[in-house]
């Protein structure tokens, strides 16, 4: 039944995603270059996570969750880059419809749980430099545990509302998604039924989430902001805003895109606009991570040199 209480069948078995229509040509060069892209953010993320893992100095509660966040960018980007390349090759371009909802949720459940990792981040990092003598006692491995798990399975909680307000949805015709993914806003636009409730909450669920979190962070790293201002040592003032503008620059590429398109979605952005601001956080800012994070890093770059040295002398052995 819809929301009218009328009751409704479901004609649609599968969906055609369009992605990005070119020549056979372009298609071939775009499955080159995106195969590349993936490749690339798997090994960086993958690269911090197992120095985070095998290195002792950095069994630090922030190494730790930028560990578990490394790990889980990498599953992000695996709900949709290998569809996505699947497509690059496919002439059909088809997904199931059960397979469409089931990457729906798997993506926003992973870009939730990244939006709370960010906020954990950005709470950890407001401990150590605006509570420094407490953050021993405050930030244990009680805490820091707890936290990681609420990370992971928050935003698969949170999701489970929407997706299934929206498989609920009656879908007659047409089944062409024109976007990469199965991103929800095209989705509700191909229901054969105005159903205004549903998309109220879901643009009141984005809308509340999202700032939710990034009022969180941007509050979070002001107070850090502020109280490294009133540092006395410029070598602690430097070291402490390295730290902090790598993390800022990871919010920014994540939140900023996130807001334009869900949080403010009256402005009416065209499908073409959709797709590559979704490309772009979705695929372009996971890449992006391991190298905002390891190169302004002493200690991650000591970490990941000492990686490497490991993994020649056993190729060469």
């Amino acid at each position: 039944m819809n929301a009218s209480g009328r009751e409704t069948t479901n004609s649609v078995s599968h969906f055609i995603l369009l992605g990005f229509p070119s020549s056979p040509e372009m298609q071939l060069l775009f499955f080159g270059l995106f195969s590349v892209t993936y490749t690339l953010t798997l090994m960086g993320n993958a690269a911090i996570a197992c120095a985070v893992w095998w290195d002792r100095r950095l069994h630090t509660p922030m190494y730790i969750l930028l560990g578990n966040f490394s790990f889980l960018e990498m599953c992000y980007v695996s709900t949709t880059v290998p569809n996505m390349l699947a497509n690059f090759l496919s002439t059909s371009k088809s997904i199931s419809f059960v397979g469409c909802f089931m990457q729906f949720y798997f993506f926003f459940s992973f870009g939730c749980d990244e939006g709370f990792y960010l906020c954990i981040m950005a709470f950890d990092r407001y401990l150590a430099i605006c509570r420094p003598l407490h953050y021993p006692r405050i930030m244990t491995k009680e805490l820091y545990t707890g936290l990681i798990i609420f990370g992971w399975s928050c935003g698969f909680i949170l999701f489970l509302t929407p997706v299934v307000l929206i498989s609920q949805l009656p879908y007659c015709g047409p089944n062409t998604i024109n976007h990469f993914i199965c991103d929800p806003v095209p989705l509700m636009m191909l229901s054969c039924s105005e159903d205004t409730t549903t998309k109220f909450i879901y643009s009141t669920f984005n809308a509340i989430l999202m700032t939710g979190t990034f009022l969180f962070v941007l509050c979070s790293y002001a107070l850090v902001i502020l109280t490294v201002l009133r540092m006395p040592s410029a070598a602690s003032k430097r070291k402490a805003f390295s730290t902090c503008a790598s993390h800022l620059a990871v919010v920014v590429l994540f939140f900023a895109p996130l807001m334009v398109i869900y949080v403010i979605p009256g402005l009416g952005h065209p499908a073409k606009t959709q797709k590559f601001v979704t490309l772009f956080y979705s695929v372009v800012t996971p890449l992006c991570n391991p190298l905002i994070y390891s190169l302004r890093n002493k200690e991650m770059k000591a970490a990941l040199k000492k990686i490497f040295r490991t993994a020649e002398d056993t190729h060469r052995i």
